[in-house]
């Protein structure tokens, strides 16, 4: 049975959680989500959340809908491919996040981030939390957002590259899409440093 996530870090209220997608991905944003949830969430809500890549896509599909109808405020922002490569990964991760935290039009009193890294948001207090997508909810809704937005967008994608299987593997690094890359070359949507980072993962 999965453990129960905890509503919130403390008793300042009220916080938002933060994380990212496809940080890991050849192709494609970075997408991030930040979320307000009240303090005792619906059921249905609390008892589904988890980290979403222990979620099915139906049940990231539903989760979504319950977030953004529950929630006090939500945010979900991207950061391109070419800018992932002209600043490096973690800090367009981190870009994203404060570019969804720049959406919510409630001041939270912490903010909440899985993961190790986040630079200072404003003069707002903030707490990494390892594997906190698996611990807090808020994280978890954040993740969920992130997610599905970022999956919507790839499969926009793959209609117009179908040849990467991008409607499946999302831009991640999956045996297919590399042997897609040594065939076809990279896309205008590839992030030209990870495959300089990874040519040695490319050959096959």
């Amino acid at each position: 049975m999965k453990r129960p996530l905890k509503a919130t870090y403390s008793t300042l209220l009220p916080e938002a959680g933060c994380d990212e997608a496809g940080r890991g991905c050849l192709a494609g944003p970075v997408t991030a989500a930040a979320v307000m949830l009240p303090e005792k969430p619906g059921k249905l809500l609390s008892e589904g959340l988890n980290d979403s890549k222990q979620l099915s896509p139906s049940e990231r599909q539903r989760l979504k809908i319950l977030i953004q109808s529950e929630a006090l405020a939500y945010g979900v922002a991207t950061v391109d491919h070419h800018t992932i490569d002209q600043v490096n990964i973690l800090q367009a991760s981190i870009m994203a996040m404060h570019k969804a935290l720049d959406m919510l039009p409630i001041k939270p009193a912490r903010i909440l981030v899985d993961g190790r890294h986040f630079n200072a948001y404003q003069n707002i207090s903030h707490v990494c939390v390892i594997r906190g997508d698996s611990t807090y909810l808020s994280i978890a809704a954040a993740s969920v957002l992130a997610k599905v937005c970022r999956d919507e967008y790839m499969v926009e994608l793959d209609r117009r590259h179908p040849e990467y299987g991008w409607l499946t593997n999302k831009g991640y690094p999956t045996p297919a899409h590399r042997k897609a890359i040594l065939s076809h070359g990279l896309s205008k949507y590839h992030r030209k440093s990870f495959h300089i980072n990874t040519q040695q993962r490319l050959t096959l």
